[in-house]
């Protein structure tokens, strides 16, 4: 005879593991502070060579103008300028990463939680007809 009870946790529990599962459970391995500081390193570094591919194209775009004036450009103040759009960007792209991964985890956490009560239901259940 079918257990329709047995039927929809197991259906919960193969949708939620065709979907979300897969990541959930491999989040699940990490420590929060160990995963959201990997993610932002991977950011940090990602914007950092965005950052430098933008400035090449700025030079390049821009190198007649610098070959004709390389003698009287203050490049202290063109310096002064790249390392502090640069570090602009690389607060907010670091503090992004950190609040929306943060996020990320809590969720993926919640979501493992309820992954884990539906299995443990699932486990009364199948204990419950090996009794009867």
């Amino acid at each position: 005879m079918l257990n329709f009870k047995k039927i929809r946790l197991m259906t919960k529990i193969a949708v939620y593991e065709k979907k979300d599962g897969k990541e959930d459970i491999h989040l699940s391995k990490y420590y929060k502070t160990d995963y959201v500081r990997f993610q932002i390193l991977k950011s940090i570094i990602s914007a950092t060579v965005a950052y430098a591919l933008i400035i090449a194209m700025i030079v390049f775009y821009r190198l007649e103008y610098l070959i004709k004036n390389a003698i009287t450009l203050d490049y202290k103040l063109v310096g002064t300028y790249v390392l502090g759009i640069y570090l602009v960007v690389i607060t907010l792209y670091g503090v992004g990463s950190a609040i929306g991964y943060s996020l990320k985890y809590d969720a993926s956490r919640k979501k493992l939680s309820r992954y884990f009560k539906l299995l443990n239901r699932l486990k009364k259940v199948y204990n419950e007809s090996n009794e009867s």
